[in-house]
């Protein structure tokens, strides 16, 4: 009774539009009311408990190193630098903004960041070009979705403490699917732009010139190599890796590429404060949302109710992406992980599945929701950038979405393609 009100309460205060924090910790109290009101003295000790998180120190690092990368010019020399790799095979615009994509995310670890970076440049860009505004804007939020599935992952520290994961395998368990996510999405693109004719006549490279694009772009991708390797590696933490990263994007922008101020500083750290601080809040009422669950045994029920009814496997894995893209449809990242990883983690390593391909998953999948309508955070950032309604532009990135959902039921059923690389490391 009283958990079924718990989850009433939190459906009703989503509706109603309660920011998704408050909503967990009203339906959290209002459970503890029901059930026993002692409960509410250990509330301000589980909150905490919710932050209190060596690996969440990582989350506001990452996030300050890619708005530091991206106040330092970095974004248009990884332009650049993807244009010099896409040309030998006669690629426009569109394949640049996927390799683009591919790289960028191994320094942000976040989409929302990658749309709102590339996408102020490449929209406009494209559009010049003489590409079609729904096109240029498709490719942009779809190839964006790489920049949470490639490590370094924001959303993958989330679910690494929830999990307990290993935050080195969990890098290592995204970028095998990160990786083909873009490869499927070049592959689209190039089909797609040769059929309408968006490539352009090819030009001859000027080494001079391809030998400073590439000097700039190699010191980008320093970043990510230095993030995956120290993790994946045990020479640091995730928490000491974001910190050197952090250090490595201060000295690139003020001694190398001598474009960052002290005022953008100060913007890239209100930012991150503002956007750190917000899924931290909802990480500490999460912990309330997570502790109910296991005092109730709910994922236990959950899986004997799915054994004794002799469901196979397969389709039990099925249902779990459809949930998860459901609920990515409605909710943004963190809250999913949150709230859907405790509850559902057990009831798949029960059949089987691992920790890590359980992140993968749930990573890939909800990356999708990012560029899908209502809520998707991805669609709204380009739908200002481009000036077009986010239902138009979902419209054009649906043959690009289709790839994501190949790769994502492609490491469900193929357990190899997210933990081959940590079974080697």
């Amino acid at each position: 009774m009283e958990l079924s009100l718990m989850f009433f309460a939190l459906i009703v205060l989503l509706v109603i539009g309660v920011p998704i924090a408050y909503a967990i910790g009203a339906s959290g109290i209002i459970y503890m009311l029901m059930s026993n009101p002692t409960f509410l003295l250990t509330f301000p000790q589980r909150v905490w408990s919710g932050t209190e998180s060596f690996i969440i120190v990582a989350m506001p690092l990452f996030m300050l190193t890619g708005e530091l990368m991206n106040h330092s010019g970095l974004t248009k020399r990884l332009i650049d630098f993807s244009m010099l790799l896409v040309r030998p095979v006669r690629g426009g615009l569109g394949e640049v903004n996927v390799v683009a994509s591919m790289i960028f995310g191994g320094i942000s670890g976040s989409s929302v960041a990658d749309t709102s970076a590339l996408g102020s440049i490449l929209i406009p860009d494209m559009v010049k070009k003489g590409y079609p505004k729904g096109f240029a804007a498709g490719i942009t939020v779809a190839s964006s979705t790489i920049g949470m599935i490639i490590p370094p992952s924001v959303p993958m520290l989330m679910y690494a403490m929830v999990s307990g994961a290993s935050v080195g395998k969990l890098f290592l368990a995204g970028l095998i699917p990160g990786i083909l996510v873009g490869a499927t999405q070049l592959i689209m693109t190039y089909l797609i732009s040769r059929r309408r004719g968006y490539h352009p006549e090819k030009e001859k490279i000027e080494w001079k010139h391809a030998l400073k694009v590439t000097k700039d772009g190699s010191l980008a991708l320093v970043m990510p190599l230095l993030i995956i390797v120290s993790v994946s590696f045990g020479i640091a933490t995730a928490s000491e890796s974001a910190g050197l990263a952090v250090l490595y994007a201060t000295i690139l922008g003020f001694f190398v590429y001598k474009e960052l101020k002290w005022s953008e500083v100060k913007n890239a750290l209100k930012k991150t404060f503002m956007m750190s601080s917000s899924i931290m809040i909802i990480g500490g009422f999460t912990m309330i949302f997570t502790w109910i669950l296991a005092v109730e045994q709910v994922p236990a029920a959950i899986g004997a109710f799915l054994m004794d009814s002799n469901i196979p496997a397969w389709m039990v894995f099925l249902f779990l992406d459809i949930i998860i893209l459901l609920l990515g449809t409605f909710l943004d990242v963190t809250p999913c992980i949150l709230l859907i990883s405790p509850i559902l983690l057990p009831v798949m390593q029960q059949f089987g599945m691992n920790e890590l391909q359980f992140g993968a998953i749930i990573i890939v999948g909800l990356a999708i929701g990012l560029v899908t309508p209502p809520v998707g955070m991805c669609l709204n950032v380009a739908s200002k950038i481009c000036r077009m309604d986010i239902v138009s532009v979902f419209r054009s990135a649906a043959p690009f979405i289709i790839c994501n959902v190949i790769v994502l039921v492609g490491i469900t059923f193929v357990p190899a393609l997210s933990l081959w690389l940590p079974s080697i490391i």
